[in-house]
């Protein structure tokens, strides 16, 4: 049996040195990711859930934080994905709060909101945008 959540931990780039703003990392390819449902990739140490939903959203991929706020545990990636007041959002399989894919917002409690990362696809691969370093 396939599990719904796929762990993508490839590092196909160079990480000798910290990239830049505009520094796109490849973290999967097109074939890694479940459709309708979620996968993890580890983006610069932290653990991003990527969602790409084809029959709702076309080729649109979205990125958000893996790691659950109120619990601190790394399962958003396994959350149920639906809509919500008219908006895609993914339920916390742990504590049921929702969050929307366009921008991590939690909807129930904004100050729970999760990072939304920059994400798209490159020919086959899934590139996700690291925030520039501080």
């Amino acid at each position: 049996m396939r599990s719904n959540v796929v762990i993508a931990l490839r590092q196909e780039a160079p990480f000798n040195a910290r990239p830049g703003a505009e520094a796109w990392q490849p973290v999967c390819t097109r074939r890694d990711l479940v459709a309708d449902s979620g996968v993890v990739a580890l983006v610069d140490g932290r653990q991003v859930a990527l969602f790409y939903l084809p029959a709702v959203a076309g080729e649109t991929l979205y990125a958000i934080d893996n790691r659950d706020p109120k619990s601190g545990a790394n399962v958003i990636g396994r959350g149920i994905v639906g809509h919500l007041a008219g908006e895609l959002v993914v339920a916390s399989p742990l504590y049921k709060q929702h969050f929307r894919l366009r921008d991590g917002v939690c909807v129930e409690y904004p100050e729970q909101s999760l990072r939304a990362w920059p994400v798209r696809f490159n020919g086959d691969a899934v590139e996700v945008q690291p925030p520039a370093a501080a």
